[in-house]
Order: C-alpha cells, then sequence, then structure tokens
C-alpha cells in the first residue's frame, strides 16, 4: 500500500497512496545518516568519458529544438546517473528530499486520506483520524472525480495526489461521487499537517494480542513502547503476541533494531551490512546506542517484560520489505517467533543518505545486509515457517505483486551468483491480472474480523488446525555469508504447526 510504500522503484502494478505522504519513489529504505563530509574518490577521474559529458551538455544546448534550462538538464543528468545503479538508489531533489524527510518523521501536509485507483478515479481507502478529510465527512468508498473543479479521469494516482497536495492552511475543493447519493458532492478542505501514527494494537480476544507496525519511522519505537503497555494493562496475561508486518515497506535501520530487540535477549546480534568501504561492514545489536542514537532516554525501558518471553507469531507479505524484513529475519533465526504469511519482498539493501547541499541528496545504496545467522536476504525475502494464503481462496493480489527479484537492474544475492530464483514477468500481462484482482476483491482490513491471516496465526497458538497455502512454494534457502551451508531456521518447539492443506 502507498502509505508509503509508494511504488517500489520499478514497481509496475501501484495500488493505494497515503495523500500528502512524502515518501520517496522506492521501497522505504534501511536508512541511515551518515556525516555529510564526502570520501575523496581513489581512483582517477575518466577524462575522456567526462569530455563526452560536455560535449553532449554543449550539444543540447545549442542544437536542441528549444532551449533547456541548465539546472534542469543538469539535475535530470544527476538523476539518470545515480537511478542507472539500481532501483533503490535515487538522487532527491529539493521536493523529493523535503518529502522524504516527513515520511521518516510520520508527518505530512495534505488532508489525510488514504487512497487507491478504482476505473480511473481516486478512491478513498480511508480517512485518518482526526484529518480534515475525516472531519469533513468524507467516508471509505467514496470517488474523487475532480479537484478544484478539474477532472482527474486519466491522471495517474501520483498524479492526482501532487494535486491534492499543497501548503499547509491552503484550500483545496473535492468533487466526490458517494454510492446512495443522487448529485456529487463538493467538499472544500483545508490542507493541514497529518500526523501518522506507525503502530496499531488491540486484544483480538482474550488471551491474544496483535500489533501491528506499518512503518518504522522516527518515532516507532516510542509508539512501540506506549502500545504495547497499553495491551498488557488491558490484559495482563497475553498467551500470544501477533507481530503484523504485512504490507510494511521498511524504515529506519535503527528502527527495526528497537524492534527485534524488544522480543530478543539483551544484546543480541540483530543485523550485519556488508559493503565497499569498510565503514560499511558492521554489526549491529541489540543495544540502546544502536537504536536510539544520541537520544538520553531508552524508548525500551519501558517496555513489559513479558515481551521477552511472550509466544510470537509474525505476520508477512509480499509486501514486508526491507526494515520489516530485518526484523522477521533476526526472529527467525533465534527461533523467537514463527514467521507466517508469504515470502517477503526481498529488499537486503542499506541505502546511505550523501546530502549535497541544504535542500538535496542522494540516497546510494552501499551495502547488503544479512541477518544474525549470516542469510543474505536479498532478491530473496524471508520464506515463512508456515505458508498462508491471504485468504481461504487463495493469496489474491499478493500472489500478484512484483518482487525486488522481478526489478531491473536489482542487486544479485552474494551467496548465490547464479540467476535470480523469481522469474521475469510480463508487465502487461501482471498488470492486468493485479488490475482485474483488485476490482474483485474488498480491501483487506488487517487486523480486521475478516482478516483470514490473523485468524490462522490465532489457531495456530490455540493448537487448532491451520490452514497452509493452497500451492506449494519451492525456494532455496540463502548460504550465509561465511559460505557454509544451512537449513532454514525451524519454528520454536512450543509453537509447532498443528496444520492442514486444504
Amino acid at each position: 500500500m502507498k502509505r508509503f510504500n509508494f511504488g517500489k522503484a520499478g514497481q509496475r502494478a501501484r495500488t493505494c497512496g497515503l495523500v500528502g505522504v512524502g515518501v520517496v519513489a522506492g521501497l522505504a529504505l534501511s536508512l541511515q545518516f551518515p556525516a555529510i563530509a564526502q570520501k575523496a574518490a581513489g581512483a582517477p577521474l575518466p577524462l575522456d568519458e567526462l569530455r563526452q559529458l560536455a560535449d553532449v551538455y554543449g550539444l543540447i544546448k545549442s542544437d536542441y529544438v528549444e532551449p533547456v534550462d541548465d539546472k534542469k538538464l543538469l539535475s535530470e543528468a544527476i538523476t539518470g546517473m545515480v537511478s542507472s545503479l539500481d532501483p533503490h538508489s535515487v538522487y532527491l531533489d529539493k521536493r523529493a528530499f523535503r518529502e522524504m524527510r516527513e515520511s521518516m518523521q510520520g508527518r505530512f501536509v495534505g488532508l489525510g486520506i488514504e487512497v487507491s485507483m478504482e476505473d480511473g478515479y481516486v478512491k478513498i481507502v480511508a480517512p485518518i483520524e482526526d484529518s480534515p478529510a475525516y472531519r469533513a465527512g468524507v467516508k471509505p468508498g467514496d470517488l474523487i472525480t475532480r479537484i478544484d473543479g478539474t477532472p482527474i479521469k486519466g491522471l495517474s494516482l501520483d498524479d492526482a495526489i501532487k494535486k491534492m497536495r499543497g501548503a499547509p492552511g491552503s484550500k483545496v475543493d473535492l468533487t466526490i461521487a458517494r454510492k446512495g447519493e443522487d448529485k456529487p458532492l463538493q467538499v472544500a478542505l483545508v490542507r493541514e499537517e497529518i500526523r501518522v501514527h506507525s503502530v496499531k494494537a488491540k486484544i483480538v480476544e482474550p488471551g491474544y494480542a496483535w500489533l501491528r507496525i506499518s512503518q518504522f519511522q522516527e518515532l516507532t519505537l516510542e509508539e512501540l513502547a506506549q502500545k504495547a503497555g497499553a495491551l498488557y494493562a488491558e490484559d495482563p496475561h497475553i498467551k500470544g503476541l501477533v507481530l503484523d508486518l504485512r504490507n510494511d515497506p521498511g524504515g529506519l535501520l535503527p528502527g527495526a533494531i528497537g524492534v527485534s530487540s524488544a522480543f530478543l535477549p539483551k544484546e543480541k546480534a540483530i543485523v550485519s551490512t556488508i559493503g565497499q568501504l569498510p565503514g560499511s561492514n558492521e554489526t549491529f545489536y541489540g543495544r540502546r546506542e544502536f537504536y536510539a542514537g544520541r537520544s538520553a532516554a531508552d524508548p525500551l525501558a519501558r517496555l513489559p517484560a513479558a515481551l521477552k518471553t511472550v509466544p510470537m507469531i509474525v505476520l508477512v507479505n509480499t509486501g514486508s520489505a526491507s526494515a520489516s524484513e530485518i526484523v522477521a529475519g533476526a526472529l527467525q533465526d533465534y527461533k523467537r517467533a514463527i514467521i507466517m504469511g508469504s515470502q517477503t519482498f526481498g529488499k537486503g539493501s542499506v541505502q546511505t543518505l550523501r546530502q549535497l547541499t541544504p535542500d538535496t541528496a542522494v540516497k546510494l545504496t552501499t551495502a547488503r545486509y544479512y541477518t544474525p545467522l549470516g542469510r543474505s536476504i536479498q532478491a530473496r525475502g524471508i520464506i515463512p515457517d508456515l505458508l498462508v494464503d491471504e485468504t481461504a481462496d487463495g493469496d489474491g493480489v499478493n500472489g500478484l505483486r512484483v518482487r525486488e527479484a522481478d526489478l531491473e537492474k536489482h542487486l544479485g544475492n552474494q551467496a548465490d551468483q547464479r540467476a535470480p530464483v523469481a522469474a521475469k514477468r510480463d508487465a502487461l500481462e501482471e498488470e492486468k491480472r493485479v488490475a482485474a484482482a483488485l476490482k474483485q476483491r474488498k480491501p483487506l482490513e488487517f487486523g480486521g474480523k475478516d482478516d483470514f491471516q490473523l485468524a490462522q496465526a490465532i489457531n495456530q497458538f490455540k493448537g487448532l488446525p491451520v490452514q497452509l497455502a493452497k500451492a506449494d512454494l519451492a525456494i532455496e534457502v540463502a548460504e550465509p555469508k561465511d559460505g557454509r551451508s544451512h537449513t532454514a531456521p525451524q519454528a520454536p518447539p512450543e509453537l509447532k504447526a498443528k496444520a492442514v492443506k486444504k
């Protein structure tokens, strides 16, 4: 969901978005913020190639059919150079850099609606509580047909979102078609800063809790501590906890380290990285300095002690990527939890932010990351202990989604230099399948009464039969970085599945 898993870079099938959330195109990243100072390049500059670049620039300036702005031309040249590397390296101009920072902070200026596309119109999936759209009575299922009087049919979802974004305090008029209403509704809204919470939680039924992380933001650990404390205040005798990472596109690396640490013994290795620079080769442990940085307070200090031992199931799907794969991989390696759902996206690379000016930066892939057992997730993902479809009838749209291995120019998995495991899919045919599936299905509410995978997780806790995936999935297990072979981690003995395949 584009909340903002707004389009993994190169993703061909875009489904929904959060108006005003400025997550950069490209998978939400395992992001690190190093010093701005750049390291001098060791190799000499390729002067002949640079002369060619200058010659092409000069030709465009002198011979192109119409004048081209210098800044635009150079900005596009930088954009093309960086984006040619892999799907997640990108040049951030002033707007994109600002939006990325807003996304990581969990704040943005907009209307506060989660949206998708349907028949060429913007469909309201849900308004955010206490947002301008929520207060104006915008409802799930409403179709936006015009923005400030301009028809939007034919626009891409991104273009429609841009029209609804703007400065705080500015006004926008929406024309809405609502089922059961004879005439279109005119809704006047004022844009304001929206705060998006990344953690949700509730008691599903006595003894069983659900805790969802939608993205790893700056305040995720504080929200985790607050929500977990509230769960145990409501039910001190929780017998099973479901950690829901479905459609979590990732986010900040410290958040992934902290969330993993919340459920593991102290100071366990969580993730390691290997790259070209010596500073990229590091192991991150469950220590405050790795997940809280320079913060004086430990955001995990208030966590209920029971989180270290409560039986756990982690729900993942193809939309689970990057930081969420770090968490799932760590909990799987230490046999702390059963991983349930579908194979994850497979983004096992770290992006480092190199700031160029106060308003621009380059987000550059600098390392691959590895789970505690040395498994590389890049282009493979996490393989669940229990493969469970999204619905009782099959994996639905989830089975049609693009994964890291499907993206052009994706990094390979160093543990296996052969061709990627996942086969390339025809883009046009895939878009048709996804579009058809989206029209036929009701948007899934994670944690709702119709959440099939959550129901299977509760069955697993209770020792009841679990309906496994209809289709078998044969996937190779990544080798550790030290070259030794090993089998996939097994689920904790106390949580072995009593599963049935239907």
